[in-house]
This record gives C-alpha cells, structure tokens and sequence, in this order.
C-alpha cells in the first residue's frame, strides 16, 4: 500500500440555475453603505446651524455614497442550462458554455477569470477571495466543473 494521497473528488455539480456572489464582502458593503447613510442623514438633521439646502447636500451625499457601495456590491456569476451571465460593477456579459475555455482562480487572483474562446480573458468579480477565501474557491470549482461537463455535452 502506497503513501500517495487519492486525487480529490471532482465538486458536485450545483443544481442549475446557481448564482455565485461574494455574500459576505456585499453584506458588509451594504451595511456599511446603510450605516454611512444613516449617519450622514442623522447629523443633517441634528446640526442646528444648517439651512435646508445644506441638509439636503448632506443627504445626497450619504445617498451617494450608498449608491457608490450598492455599485459595487453588484458583481455575481448566474449559470443556467445555456449559459453564464458575468455581472461585474459596471457591465455585464452573457456567454454560451462554448465559449468559456478555462476558468482560472490562481493563488493571489483577486477574482475568477474566465478564458474564452476568442482568445480574450474575462474577469469574473462574483466569484472573489477576500473575505471567504474557502467559498471562493468552492464556487470556482463548482463553475470549472459545470463547465466541463457543459462543453464537453455539447461537442
């Protein structure tokens, strides 16, 4: 008997339509975005000295600054029988599974990036090691693995 560990399973495949989305990073963006604009808005109010005007700038910009936050809480990757929809900050794209080549999460990436077909790269922001490192890497799997077996069913 050797001492040469077993390969790992390959993950088990998700239940289509599965979305991946860093929950923990957006539950501390829109909290923190909340509790900014709270703060901003309660401090309108409280200070005596302000004319309403100058209330109001201090409510758009707290409102602002949520917005800046939901933004970028925005990012997911949606897989579905036909495809994968890419929602980054500001655009979102929509690829058949014969388009996507190789999905890559390499130690020190800051997200997943999706090698296509045309010989481009695309950075795929919901998938994201910074808060949850280990779920991350669990849903790059996951993603690598459906699309293997998607491209593979198709050819």
């Amino acid at each position: 008997m050797s001492d040469v560990p077993a390969p790992p399973a390959p993950p088990a495949l998700p239940a289509l339509p599965v979305t991946f989305r860093p929950t923990r990073t957006r539950a501390v963006l829109l909290t923190a975005g909340v509790a900014i604009f709270v703060v901003i808005t309660a401090i309108a109010f409280l200070l005596p000295v302000l004319s309403p005007g100058e209330r109001a700038s201090f409510v758009f910009t707290g409102a602002l600054l949520f917005a800046v936050l939901a933004l970028l809480s925005r990012p997911k990757v949606v897989a579905d029988e036909s495809g994968v929809t890419v929602v980054n900050i500001a655009t979102s794209r929509r690829l058949e599974w014969a388009e996507i080549v190789q999905v890559n999460l390499r130690p020190g990436d800051p997200w997943v990036f999706l090698n296509l077909s045309d010989g481009t790269s695309l950075p795929a922001l919901g998938i994201q090691p910074g808060i949850a490192k280990q779920q991350a890497i669990a849903d790059a799997r996951a993603l690598r693995a459906l699309a293997d077996t998607r491209t593979a069913r198709e050819n």
